[in-house]
């Protein structure tokens, strides 16, 4: 399965002290990638490939609980590539690997 979406890169503080840059998969394709047929992982994580401009990196997604969505950790090597920073606009390209 591909999708595409338009997002927001945003931030998210952990409780731990560590700051992660995400960005969140829209509602209705959250709902597409979460029928998939598949074995359960660690955190409810889904393996993809995503693509964001000219970087593309293999990763995992992780349900939002407050939202419902999938949300995509962006690796500091692609935010320092492709110029990413809170607030941002990305187009995001996700192959689901799992399934």
């Amino acid at each position: 399965m591909i999708i595409e979406f338009d997002a927001e890169v945003f931030i998210w503080d952990a409780p731990e002290k560590a700051t992660f840059y995400l960005t969140a998969v829209p509602p209705e394709l959250s709902e597409e990638i979460r029928e998939i047929p598949r074995m359960p992982r660690g955190f409810g994580s889904v393996r993809v490939r995503a693509t964001i401009g000219g970087s593309t990196f293999q990763t995992s997604v992780f349900p939002d609980s407050k939202s419902g969505s999938y949300v995509l950790p962006l690796k500091k090597a692609v935010r320092d590539a492709e110029s990413l920073a809170d607030g941002n606009p990305v187009h995001v390209r996700l192959e689901v690997l799992d399934g």
